[in-house]
């Protein structure tokens, strides 16, 4: 399994070639320590076992699609599922593929990773060879995410990247400051389905419109962000002093917070289960289009 690692004078990331995965984000703070901010597996090859997409490009279609199968213009294509439910691209999706790793350049300003990968016509039942790209990009104290696509005819793509950040070396997370700038979320069900409904999470246990701490409240919410927004997300921690605001192009925000160790996932796309509702924002990407999803994860050293 290749892996490559790029550095500039505040950010060091290692990229594995399989699911384009980001295995280790370390940050320098004023300190001048290196602080590993995200969730990484012991071995290499623990990933090819992994079932929680750790670090990894997540797509064709990232989060919840219902019901089996894809509707475009008329035509039902038959996607991969577990009992109606098609989680992450499939049974292997984007995270379970090997990449190719095109580039690494590395300079004390900026370094930059970029793998490619070529999803074929019905792969996991989505139509359309997509040609997609993805870029880590090290620029000064900031991590830019950059994904492209492109297809031969008429597809849906939502691609994400699905790191676990962890801002300390604390066991828990309970602690951290969370802050997300989204008036409104998408409602899901029991299965963690969209239900099409997108209530506003003022003075509800979603309201994190203004700083507080995460506690013991697990999520895996999809909000749909303001679209004034200064920032979609900040998380911080007094223990570390570290703190990392999240930027995107995207009108959705997923935050994960999984059960099991400590965590916390900013999926930012488009809204689950998209493709099934009219007042979601489109999915959909048309010959001659390019789908883009930059993200920029941006850290600060507090004292």
């Amino acid at each position: 399994m290749k892996q490559v690692t790029v550095k500039n004078k505040h950010l060091s990331l290692e990229v594995l070639e399989y699911g384009a995965i980001i295995r280790k984000l370390k940050f320098r703070t004023r300190a001048n320590s290196w602080t590993d901010v995200n969730v990484s597996l012991e071995s290499t090859q623990d990933y090819l076992n992994d079932t929680l997409a750790i670090g990894a490009c997540v797509g064709r279609y990232a989060g919840r699609l219902s019901g089996g199968n894809l509707e475009l213009d008329g035509k039902y294509y038959p996607l991969t599922h577990t009992e109606g439910i098609t989680l992450h691209g499939g049974d292997r999706g984007f995270s379970r593929q090997y990449w190719n790793l095109q580039s690494a350049t590395e300079s004390p300003e900026k370094s930059e990773v970029t793998l490619t990968y070529r999803s074929g016509h019905l792969e996991e039942g989505f139509p359309g060879i997509l040609d997609v790209t993805v870029t880590y990009t090290l620029l000064e104290n900031v991590l830019i995410i950059r994904h492209e696509a492109t297809t031969d005819r008429p597809t849906v793509v939502n691609l994400t990247n699905h790191t676990y950040f962890k801002i300390d070396s604390q066991p828990l997370i309970s602690h951290y400051q969370l802050q997300i700038n989204a008036l409104n979320r998408a409602e899901t069900n029991s299965r963690r389905l969209p239900t099409g409904q997108l209530p506003g999470v003022a003075s509800t246990t979603y309201d994190f419109l203004e700083e507080r701490p995460l506690g013991d409240f697990k999520m895996d919410t999809p909000f749909l962000l303001d679209s004034n927004r200064d920032f979609a997300a900040r998380l911080t921690s007094a223990v570390s002093g570290i703190r990392l605001t999240v930027h995107t192009n995207q009108p959705g925000l997923v935050v994960y917070t999984p059960e099991g160790f400590a965590g916390i996932c900013f999926e930012t796309q488009n809204l689950p289960d998209a493709p099934r509702f009219d007042h979601f924002p489109d999915a959909r990407l048309n010959p001659g289009e390019t789908y883009v999803n930059e993200s920029h994860f941006v850290f600060e050293s507090l004292r």
